[in-house]
């Protein structure tokens, strides 16, 4: 019987999600760097599973972990400047979801607003996601695969604060007016087919950069800025847990192989071109764990040898 228990162990472990491509079980972690409450919201794409949250308050220097549903997508983002009226409904300056409660239930962050998106075990397996700022932005995001595998396996996001180089006529002010909250995308200030890529200007070939979204894309290199800014903008990765924080603090030192050379906060994060070097950003509150999964791989390796070796002094 004892014999029995430990095959049933080790065959239970050897065939956990861990091990089993494609069954990978995924985790999210949410961390609030900002000096402020910041409410993440969570939105599910048509047809997937929604996570058992879809909103809720992340107090200043607090994180939250969540485990996706298998093979989930959709976005994440977050809202400021919120509160509760006297009857209890619940709206936020940026990025409101509308619900009228702080779980956003099915619906979708009301422009402007930073968001990440992902799109896990998608086409040969791979995780899918970018941080977008074509519905414009209204704080600093950062999202750091840990652990996982691919060429293009890497942090992106936008950990530049744009509210306050905003152009005036994309900018949302607080309520008296005295600061700038969020950046409208020029689709959503002025509605016109050419920043929306729509109606004429609905493919690749006709729908262009504008001087808007160059701004976006000149101070966060590797976010989206507009409808077609793929080449530059979509990662992937296999079996990672992603970390994705509200207002990274970017510390200008990178470690990498091939250039010891700082850069400002503007240029943060490396452009797309320099993803050859294999440079990896430090940032404080995100740590770069792909040594994690590796770890765990081994005590669970461990794991297996102590099994083996009791099995044999069964024998």
């Amino acid at each position: 019987m004892a014999r029995l228990t430990l095959l049933v162990a080790l065959f239970s472990f050897v065939v956990s999600p861990q091990f089993v491509p494609g069954v990978y079980s995924t985790t999210f972690t949410l961390v609030n760097k900002c000096g402020y409450t910041v409410w993440p919201g969570i939105l599910s794409n048509a047809g997937e599973q929604p996570f058992s949250s879809t909103g809720f308050a992340l107090d200043s220097g607090a994180s939250n972990s969540l485990a996706a549903p298998a093979a989930w997508g959709g976005r994440f983002w977050g809202r400021t400047h919120c509160s509760e009226d006297s009857t209890g409904k619940f709206s936020c300056l940026t990025g409101d979801c509308g619900s009228g409660k702080v779980e956003c239930s099915g619906s979708g962050a009301t422009p402007p607003a930073t968001l990440a998106e992902f799109k896990l075990d998608g086409d040969g397996g791979m995780d899918f996601f970018d941080v977008s700022l074509v519905d414009g932005y209204n704080l600093p995001l950062l999202v750091a695969p840990q652990g996982g595998s691919g060429q293009n396996c890497t942090t992106t996001g936008c950990v530049v604060d744009l509210n306050g180089e905003c152009p005036s006529e994309l900018k949302v002010t607080s309520s008296d007016g005295s600061e700038g909250v969020a950046c409208k995308s020029a689709c959503e200030a002025f509605q016109q087919p050419e920043y929306c890529c729509s109606g004429a200007y609905s493919t690749p070939a006709t729908c262009k950069p504008s001087s808007y979204s160059e701004l976006f894309k000149s101070a966060c290199p590797r976010a989206y800025s507009y409808a077609y800014d793929d080449s530059t903008s979509t990662f992937t990765c296999a079996d990672a847990d992603y970390v994705i924080t509200f207002c990274p603090s970017p510390n200008t030192s990178q470690k990498s192989s091939s250039s010891s050379s700082s850069s400002s906060a503007g240029q943060a994060l490396p452009t797309a071109s320099n993803s050859s070097n294999n440079g990896t950003m430090v940032y404080e509150g995100v740590e770069e764990t792909s040594g994690a999964s590796a770890s765990h791989a081994v005590a669970g390796l461990v794991s297996v040898g102590v099994a083996v070796w009791r099995l044999s002094q069964l024998s």
